[in-house]
């Protein structure tokens, strides 16, 4: 990498939407949940930073800052080496108030989350978080989104999984990142603006004359969807405050397999039926009307190979699915959003959506503030929903198994809610991102998620050839601090 690089469009388009609205804060993490290493309890802060002073050589964005803290209405700032960076700077460790179970820890998370990032050195932050029960700790980290995806969605976590004890060989390719399966499948906000950077290849494209037909029809059903046919307009897209509530559910992947085996679809969809179902609850306990329409969700699309590993720069466009929060089925709901789903992905949004942030890519920094902030837009949007497929086996750190990963993405503005939903190790876990000012009845969407798996179970179970004793639907209780 060069001592110096500007911004791309892309990373800069985080930045100018944190400067657009105090509200809006713009960084990824993670909450992830150890067993006791092999002493006993959590590791000593030293032995953390140590392997940390091994995983940023995998990041060295990570050792950078920018030239200047914010967009110029004619530049973008640059990469630059940070003269007085240090590992030990960005890591630090935390205590919880007792009993320090699941509830405190993601309390403690959630103020976490609510601070921006200094811009005035590397963007990234790590804490080390001991004495949950059992002996188990945390690591709850953050890193600003401009940085891109770093090593894999979970950045500077992902490479600390993957650096080598001491004296050990280098261990390579991050050992927790997303791989991609069809909707909803990857880190949400490098997909957005996934193409933004293709300027080359986008003009390329548009040359061609049929090429610019089909973008042309493309970009105006974008633009009609925003202009003429809104989001509907819900308590979910209010101006927000600054401060974060983080909830999370959990659930067996070998149910959510057996769900979307049953009744078709993809694990992507029954992440969709989820979150529908939860935020249905959400509406209806405010005694708020469902919008018959449904609530938009802006949710990743890969259009690449899905035996690909995300990472920066690759073929990663949003999509716009309505979530059918109006229909009172459970089962009305899943075919709704299985077919949402297919229409989205082979019609003509992923092309219109490229076209737009292609484009956005070339104009100069003062009209692509704007048009960044139309694409992160309540008109356009009302939830972003994610989902990312971890790896299926159970990984370790200074000899201690990960047991659990909670994802956060983060909150535009005017969006209080944003669901992320991680696999790992046979379990999946939504992360819900919620405005605590607007959002103080966010249980109610973990409660309808769980009733909504309880549901789909029961469904699944009654399609032919379904295994004869299914039992009671099940949902993990692997909660993160016990």
């Amino acid at each position: 990498m060069p001592a110096t690089e500007e911004l791309t469009a892309l990373e800069a388009t985080f930045l100018e939407l944190e400067d657009a609205d105090p509200s809006a804060h713009m960084h990824v993490g993670a909450v992830l949940v150890f067993d006791p290493v092999p002493a006993g309890g959590a590791p000593r802060l030293e032995a953390l930073t140590a392997r940390l002073e091994r995983a940023i050589d995998a990041l060295p964005r990570y050792r950078e800052r920018l030239s200047e803290p914010h967009p110029g209405r004619l530049h973008w700032p640059r990469w630059e080496p940070d003269p007085g960076f240090e590992v030990s700077s960005h890591v630090r460790a935390a205590a919880l108030p007792h009993p320090g179970g699941e509830p405190e820890l993601l309390a403690w998370a959630a103020e976490f989350f609510s601070r921006r990032l200094e811009r005035g050195r590397a963007l990234w932050e790590l804490v080390l978080v001991p004495g949950l029960p059992g002996g188990r700790w945390a690591i709850v980290a953050k890193h600003h989104q401009c940085l891109g995806d770093g090593a894999g969605s979970l950045g500077i976590a992902a490479a600390l999984l993957a650096a080598p004890d001491a004296g050990a060989a280098p261990a390579g390719r991050p050992a927790l990142t997303a791989v991609p399966d069809a909707v909803g499948h990857s880190t949400l906000w490098s997909v957005v603006g996934g193409s933004i950077g293709l300027g080359r290849s986008g003009v390329s494209a548009v040359r061609h004359p049929r090429r610019v037909l089909e973008r042309s029809r493309a970009l105006a059903e974008l633009a009609v969807r925003d202009e003429l046919i809104a989001a509907p307009s819900t308590s979910l897209n209010a101006p927000i405050g600054e401060c974060r509530r983080l909830l999370s559910a959990h659930a067996s992947m070998a149910e959510l397999a057996a769900i979307r085996r049953a009744l078709g679809g993809t694990v992507g969809d029954v992440v969709l039926a989820l979150a529908t179902a939860g935020l249905r609850e959400l509406l209806l306990a405010r005694d708020e009307l469902p919008p018959e329409a449904g609530l938009r969700a802006m949710v990743p699309f890969d259009a690449r190979s899905a035996s690909r590993q995300l990472a920066l720069g690759d073929r990663l466009l949003s999509l716009f699915v309505a979530l059918p929060v109006g229909e009172s089925s459970s089962r009305e709901r899943y075919e709704h959003v299985k077919r949402a789903g297919a229409a989205a992905r082979t019609g003509s949004q992923p092309l219109g959506t490229d076209t737009a942030l292609t484009l956005g890519g070339l104009a100069p920094p003062l009209l692509h503030a704007v048009m960044a902030r139309t694409l992160f837009s309540a008109r356009l949007f009302n939830v972003a929903v994610t989902y990312l497929s971890g790896p299926p086996q159970p990984l370790q750190m200074l000899g201690a198994p990960l047991r659990t990963v909670i994802p956060l993405v983060p909150l535009a503005a005017e969006h209080a809610v944003a669901v992320a939903a991680l696999s790992y190790d046979g379990t999946l876990t939504v992360g819900i991102n919620c405005d605590r000012e607007t959002v103080a009845d966010g249980a109610v969407i973990v409660a309808g998620i769980e009733a909504e798996l309880a549901a789909l179970r029961s469904l699944a179970a009654e399609q032919p050839g379904a295994p004869g004793r299914l039992g009671r639907a099940h949902v993990s209780r692997r909660p993160a601090g016990e």
